[in-house]
């Protein structure tokens, strides 16, 4: 599907993350137009202009890929993306379901000690997990991600540590399951 060369969308990014974004010597910006196939312009105000390019997929996944790295993502991570197997983002802004004087206690509780909550999840879930500022996002397959938005909701709403275990395990015992039931007959 073809979209006009003048479409544009414009993403306020944390300033911190700008030189993130660009790489070092322009590396990871130069990635993301090459394999979006659109124009990207930052300003030093943290606004970044992504300029339509070939098609609308590119002109997505290349928003996608920013506001990833823009949310505390690794740009190796956030290219994951770009790849060819349909993995998607999640953003939750967590204030949306709590105060600001709850962050850092629920923040501290998707996380867990050690990081060892975070770690279990991605494990488990296959996903890649990024808390940051007052949002917290998931890169991964659809039921995956999903399944770790239900996951963190949980955690939010104060469910034990241990009741939230126990859910992603059956969660990943069920979409394995259903992927099993794709997988063409040898």
């Amino acid at each position: 599907m073809e979209i006009p060369a003048h479409g544009q969308t414009e993403l306020r990014v944390p300033e911190d993350r700008i030189g993130v974004i660009i790489g070092k010597e322009g590396e990871i910006k130069k990635k993301i137009e090459e394999k979006t196939g659109c124009k990207i312009k930052i300003s030093r105000d943290g606004t970044i202009t992504v300029i339509s390019g070939e098609n609308v997929m590119g002109y997505l996944k290349a928003q996608d890929v920013i506001k990833a790295i823009a949310r505390g993502f690794n740009p190796e991570i956030a290219l994951k993306l770009l790849q060819d197997d349909f993995k998607i983002l999640d953003i939750i802004n967590l204030t949306d379901f709590i105060p600001d004087s709850a962050l850092p206690r629920v923040k501290g509780r998707i996380i867990g000690k050690n990081g060892i909550m975070r770690k279990n999840l991605e494990d488990t879930l296959d996903v890649n997990i990024s808390v940051y500022g007052k949002t917290v996002s998931v890169i991964g397959d659809m039921d995956n991600v999903y399944a770790a938005r239900e996951a963190i909701m949980m955690l939010v709403d104060g469910a034990q540590h241990s009741t939230v275990l126990k859910f992603i395990e059956k969660k990943k015992r069920e979409i394995k399951s259903r992927s099993m039931d794709w997988e063409p007959l040898l």
